[in-house]
């Protein structure tokens, strides 16, 4: 079944809406949803490793725009929308310390915290509850989202064909290993 849904993704990521899909994706998953980007960059680039680039580009930019939604969330929606979000993860104490840790870090926090398996929405929120400097929040948020999706295209591009052997013998395992980092960025979040 896992093989068969690996194909099925593997044929979407091939086709001329995936981009937009890409785009859709990224930007959400910066406000508001829970799938990484990562999801569908990787199929998409081993499908056509000569657009790694590009599909790295779309996934920078509209992870932004989404953190700029995330930010417009915590500063202006915080009853209304973020707090439902937050709740939905089981976070707000961590979102407080979060919040907290803007004031006390800034710009280093988006910066680390972009890099890592912890959701990106929950640093976007944050900063726009912290009302953190919405332009060095975009500027941070560019670097740190361009610099992850541009290493996932770069190895994909330069690795490609190992790499999609090794996940199509492991597909199981890679399943699973991305289950758990997924769900020990979001375990991650309750101790911050």
């Amino acid at each position: 079944m896992l093989n068969r849904l690996y194909a099925r993704v593997l044929r979407h990521a091939a086709s001329p809406y995936a981009p937009l899909w890409l785009a859709a994706l990224a930007f959400a998953e910066a406000s508001f949803f829970p799938l990484p980007p990562e999801t569908l960059l990787v199929p998409m680039v081993l499908a056509h490793r000569q657009k790694a680039w590009v599909y790295a580009a779309i996934c920078t930019i509209a992870s932004v725009a989404g953190g700029l939604l995330g930010w417009l969330i915590g500063a202006a929606l915080l009853d209304t929308v973020a707090r439902p979000i937050v709740h939905f993860y089981h976070a707000e104490g961590t979102l407080l310390t979060l919040q907290e840790k803007f004031r006390q870090w800034g710009v280093w926090i988006i910066l680390l915290k972009g890099l890592t398996p912890i959701p990106y929405k929950f640093v976007t929120i944050a900063s726009g509850m912290a009302h953190f400097a919405i332009l060095p929040f975009m500027l941070a948020s560019l670097v740190t989202r361009g610099v992850r999706f541009m290493l996932v295209a770069g190895l994909l591009w330069r690795f490609g064909a190992p790499i999609q052997d090794f996940l199509e013998k492991r597909l199981p395992l890679v399943a699973g290993a991305f289950a758990v980092v997924f769900l020990g960025g979001i375990i991650a979040l309750k101790y911050l």
